[in-house]
């Protein structure tokens, strides 16, 4: 199972940047796919999730109204627009997959990508 993040870099603040991950060797459309981040010298945070259909992304307040998540599930592809960027999105951002529909904590994902990191400058 490989799971590949890409789009990261440097944003201003209040701008854009999309993150795309793409999934191999995994029947995709079986996975709840998340989306989480890590800032220097702090936990991994989680950001979203959306089910295996599309369906209940799932957002935490931080960057509800500011990021979605999106799945292509031909491409084997799940996304996190991010807009409104802040300082405080830096970080490295991870996608993972789930085979429960839906998982409660970082503990609960099975596949995680290598990472993309996301720097906003103000």
């Amino acid at each position: 199972v490989q799971l590949v993040e890409s789009g990261g870099g440097l944003a201003q603040a209040g701008g854009s940047l999309r993150l795309s991950c793409a999934a191999s060797g995994v029947t995709f459309s079986y996975y709840t796919m998340g989306w989480f981040r890590q800032a220097p010298g702090k936990e991994r945070d989680f950001v979203g999730r959306i089910t295996r259909n599309g369906g209940s992304p799932y957002y935490v307040d931080s960057v509800k109204g500011r990021f979605t998540i999106s799945r292509d599930n031909v491409k084997n592809t799940v996304y996190l627009q991010m807009n409104s960027l802040k300082p405080e999105d830096t970080a490295v951002y991870y996608c993972a997959a789930s085979g429960l529909y839906y998982p409660q904590n970082k503990y609960e994902f099975n596949y995680w990508g290598q990472g993309t990191q996301v720097t906003v400058s103000s």
